[in-house]
């Protein structure tokens, strides 16, 4: 977004609820869909993020808004999707973030299939919409995904692209791209296989089997599981607890576990040390430290 789109976003805030406006044309829907008004909002942005206890400070709400078709993940809807959570990401009273789908049959169903469907190779690479899934992973504040329902192909894509994911018992996860004739294109043979292994992967991408939300948990793929009508509310609340968390700290912890997946050991320690001895230069440092001596409640400056 631009500067001006920003301060338009922040100015809304007041109003408790902000929605993405992307939009230049009709989006192509999947198979269940029709006539998808160009001016409809596929994203809405709440910040801060209500709870049962009132707004939580530094915690944004971002839903996808497509329940009628399960939140199938179009290019637009997307695009949307990467400009709020960059928006978010600029703001630093924004500590963390939620992301979940409209309704409780699905998080995100999958990719919109119709628009897919037209796609060429050409075109796939000409107009680069793929793109969007590395703005989404490029954030740096720490997201969490809420899951209730279908969390498959994209969904599943997406949900492994946040950081932490809190799934309803009710939840279901799969990459079921192979029956479209296809393969995963968005991270599913790369992120899935750093979360679950191999042999694990391997049975999920080449029969399209779908999982519980149970069995996602002992995979190691989801961080917790709840009754599927506290799914939003842990996802608020987890998300506040790392709000409360020292800013500087946060961000360099993220990176550090993100690289895991990426470096080798050696170079990842080498990272590890020099983000540990650079928040020595913290005013949240010398804070933190003299607190626990002084055995009282840190105050963090986010410096």
């Amino acid at each position: 977004m631009t500067r001006s789109g920003r301060r338009a976003v922040r100015a809304l805030r007041a109003a408790g609820t902000v929605s993405a406006t992307r939009r230049t044309a009709l989006t192509q829907t999947a198979p269940t869909a029709t006539n998808e008004r160009a001016d409809r909002d596929l994203v809405s942005v709440q910040f801060p993020a209500a709870s049962p206890e009132g707004p939580v400070d530094g915690v944004a709400r971002v839903t996808i808004e497509r329940p009628d078709v399960l939140n199938a993940l179009s290019f637009d809807l997307l695009d949307e999707l990467a400009d709020a959570l960059a928006t978010l990401d600029a703001d630093r009273s924004c500590r963390a973030i939620v992301v979940t789908g409209s309704g409780d049959r699905a998080f995100a169903a999958g990719a919109d299939i119709r628009e897919l469907a037209r796609q060429t190779p050409v075109t796939l690479l000409v107009e680069n919409r793929f793109a969007v899934w590395e703005r989404i992973a490029a954030v740096r504040t720490p997201v969490v995904a809420a899951v209730r329902g279908f969390a498959l192909g994209g969904g599943c894509e997406l949900a492994m692209t946040c950081d932490l994911i809190v799934a309803g018992e009710d939840a279901r996860f799969g990459q079921p791209e192979i029956n479209l004739g296809v393969i995963p294109g968005a991270g599913g043979t790369q992120r899935l296989t750093r979360a679950i292994g191999r042999a694990r992967a391997m049975d999920l991408v080449l029969t399209g089997r779908t999982v519980t939300a149970r069995e996602a948990e002992s995979m190691g793929l989801v961080s917790r599981v709840v009754a599927s009508e506290d799914t939003l509310t842990a996802a608020i609340d987890l998300a506040r607890t790392i709000a409360a968390q020292p800013p500087v700290a946060v961000l360099a912890a993220k990176e550090a576990v993100r690289l895991a997946e990426e470096l080798p050991l050696s170079a990842g320690l080498r990272h590890e040390r020099r983000a540990f001895f650079a928040l020595f230069a913290t005013e949240d440092q010398t804070e933190g430290m003299a607190a626990f001596v002084e055995k009282r409640r840190p105050g963090w400056k986010g410096r």
